[in-house]
């Protein structure tokens, strides 16, 4: 039986998308299958987006029509047939999941106390504690109390239990007043503060809310949330003092001097960054000026509307920005809010929702950034200008995973992050060209490589590339790792770590290994990207490398050492090379648990292991798997990840003194996000064994 969890509130506008997405996050590390449910949606002609945001989620797997109760269209006519068909309808999400989010209506229709009084029998119909979400924005902590006492109150009279208060949008600094005031013994509660990012519309609602139709500009960048309206009737000159950073100008389109003036601010080093401009009354640039804006090549959104001034400005004043799933930004914002002011497990604990012992690759991949949250790491990105990168920053930044440096030129960085309506104010970024950088590294290097005639002059030219520049801070303690390969080779990544960190004491080579995520565990399998064709003492190294890694993430190391043969049966040169690797592993490191040579099917299968090798500890039960060569294990991970549905993450370098980590050319953000958090945590590890 699925746990189910109710968030209501007793008004409308309290942001409790906020806390449905952020119980969502919160349940997919927790869980093995969560759901969403809306009993009631907004209409059947327009998709609601709250459902929509939570079912982006990548630990939700559900169908949109699936996820629907009725509508107010099927609510208001007879509300008992509804609620039979909202019980109905839950149900059949709830047999797929383990825990189910159901989030209360809208007050878009209904008088505020019957609404309530509603959401509280269909909480009580499924059984489920309720979140309730109450509004404190512009109240004062014995405001919020009394509103939350009432609703409580009309919760309980219609026999719904509450499990949790949650104040949303609470005056900075009375958090702690505010939270104090709605705790009890039975029931706890916490603050949330405003964010006024999460309310800000982006460029398109603003676009859509003054009918208007985009005339030129960048597409991508409707996207931006707008954190200010001005209206542009005055001089520009006197204009440009009222300019702030993601702010939309309203200005008639027949004045061309404040849409030139404006573009050349926007494009000025020294002038806010601006999201937009709308063009009003219904004018359009002459044929002379829509010219010269062609040449300038901004790509600043600008908007026409045939509105005038007035009803321009007041449409988009009016207009309230929404938590969707297209804004990644207000989503980490949101996530960040939710993590740093709630106490999970806490809200766990009053939900009563057990955590399974099944490891998903979402709990692992939450686990991953809890743990580099835990201890923060500085790591370097040398690919500082791809977008992927920057978003990749704004989300390790926002949910405070590490403190990062982007390599390249910054005004230009910074502008395209901004254009993207990212969040990188607290990223460092190094121009790898600069001169007191590249004289420091060049003088360092030299010493490095003066065995291999390495000059000055010659490491002038090699230490700007940015592989070998993140390289040099890391091994410098500028950074304690490194993140890089979405743009450049794997070999333009990790060679100059072979030059500059070099391997860890004990260990004579660097090898990879991939995390692979299955549906209810994470498997060790190396090497997969680095060593093509290793020797016995390779093989023995990548094995003892592997069990580390294992160890670094939580997981028991048992190895299996594979090949073509189990056991004693098979002979031959590549069975022999794993026979005695599988000896150099026991010689070198007794206290491992390792088996080969073995085969595959006896790794993974108890059923085969008891007829194979019925006496050993790791045959059925393996957790590292060492590949005899290059060629299976590259083919096996990504057999594995695409036919069995798993992630596989890395590839995690092993063996270096410092970590330095490889990104796929085709990886996503959230790739990009679990390698640095990997990275992260190596450096920890690596911090602890210094001291110790």
């Amino acid at each position: 039986m699925a746990r189910s969890i109710y968030v209501a509130s007793p008004e409308g506008d309290t942001g409790k998308s906020i806390v449905a997405l952020g119980l969502v996050d919160l349940l997919s590390r927790t869980v093995q299958r969560v759901g969403v449910f809306r009993p009631v949606a907004r209409s059947t002609e327009t998709k609601d987006f709250v459902l929509e945001l939570l079912l982006e989620h990548d630990g939700v797997d559900l169908a949109y029509d699936d996820c629907i109760g009725v509508t107010y269209e099927e609510l208001l006519p007879d509300p008992e047939a509804a609620l039979s068909r909202i019980i109905t309808r839950y149900h059949e999400v709830a047999k797929q999941c383990d825990a189910v989010v159901v989030v209360g209506t809208d007050y878009t229709d209904v008088a505020g106390a019957t609404e309530l009084a509603y959401n509280a029998r269909i909480a009580a119909n499924l059984g489920a504690p309720v979140v309730l979400v109450i509004n404190g924005r512009g109240r004062h902590a014995d405001a919020i109390h009394q509103g939350a006492s009432v609703a409580v109150a009309e919760l309980h009279a219609n026999h719904a239990q509450v499990a949790a208060i949650v104040a949303n949008r609470a005056p900075n600094g009375t958090l702690d007043a505010v939270r104090d005031e709605l705790s009890t013994p039975e029931i706890p509660a916490w603050a949330l503060p405003e964010s006024p990012l999460l309310s800000a519309p982006t460029v398109r609602q603003l676009m859509e809310a003054v009918g208007g139709e985009q005339i030129g500009g960048d597409d991508d960048l409707l996207a931006r949330e707008v954190l200010d309206v001005l209206v542009g009737a005055m001089s520009i000159e006197h204009l440009l003092d009222r300019l702030a950073d993601g702010a939309v100008v309203i200005t008639p389109g027949d004045r061309a001097d404040v849409l030139l003036g404006l573009l050349l601010a926007h494009q000025a080093d020294g002038f806010p960054n601006l999201a937009g401009i709308i063009l009003n009354g219904g004018f359009r640039p002459a044929p002379t000026i829509t010219r010269l804006l062609d040449g300038l090549g901004s790509r600043l959104p600008i908007i026409a509307t045939n509105l005038g001034s007035f009803r321009s400005a007041s449409a988009a004043a009016t207009t309230r920005g929404r938590l969707t799933a297209d804004s990644q930004r207000k989503i980490d914002t949101a996530l960040a809010v939710f993590e740093q002011h709630i106490d999970g497990p806490a809200l766990l604990a009053a939900l009563d929702v057990a955590r399974p012992e099944v490891v998903t690759p979402l709990m692992f991949e939450y686990e991953l950034l809890d743990r580099a949250r835990a201890d923060r790491k500085h790591i370097v990105l040398p690919e500082g200008t791809d977008d992927r990168i920057l978003r990749a920053a704004s989300t390790l930044l926002q949910r405070g995973v590490a403190q990062l440096t982007l390599l390249g030129e910054e005004a230009a960085i910074r502008t395209r992050a901004t254009e993207l309506g990212l969040a990188l104010d607290d990223a460092a970024v190094i121009d790898p060209h600069d001169e007191q950088w590249v004289s420091r590294f060049a003088e360092e290097y030299t010493q490095m490589r003066a065995h291999k005639g390495m000059t000055v002059e010659r490491a002038r030219e090699i230490v700007p590339s940015v592989s070998y520049f993140g390289t040099m801070m890391v091994q410098l303690g500028l950074a304690d790792g490194m993140v890089s390969g979405a743009v450049h080779t794997t070999a333009h990544t990790i060679k100059p770590s072979f030059e500059i960190i070099k391997t860890a004491p004990g260990v004579s080579n660097v090898s990879s290994a991939f995390l692979m995520c299955l549906e209810d565990r994470v498997l060790v399998y190396a090497d997969c990207a680095v060593i093509p064709d290793p020797t016995a003492e390779q093989l023995a190294d990548i094995a003892i490398s592997s069990a580390g890694t294992a160890e670094q993430f939580g997981i028991e190391p048992r190895i299996a050492m594979l090949s073509y043969s189990t056991g004693a049966s098979g002979t031959g040169a590549d069975v022999d090379k794993v026979r005695q690797a599988t000896a150099l592993v026991r010689e070198r490191r007794p206290d491992l648990s390792v088996e080969g040579p073995i085969q595959y099917d006896a790794a993974v299968d108890a059923s085969v292991a008891q007829t194979k090798l019925p006496e050993s500890t790791v045959a059925g039960r393996a957790t590292v798997f060492v590949f005899p060569d290059l060629n299976t294990g590259n083919n096996t991970y990504k057999a594995v990840q695409r036919s069995a549905g798993a992630v596989a993450i890395g590839p995690v370098l092993q063996g270096l003194r410092k970590p330095v980590n490889d990104l796929s050319r085709g990886a996503l953000v959230q790739d990009i996000v679990n390698t640095v958090a990997i990275t992260a945590i190596q450096a920890q590890a690596l911090s602890e064994e210094n001291q110790a």
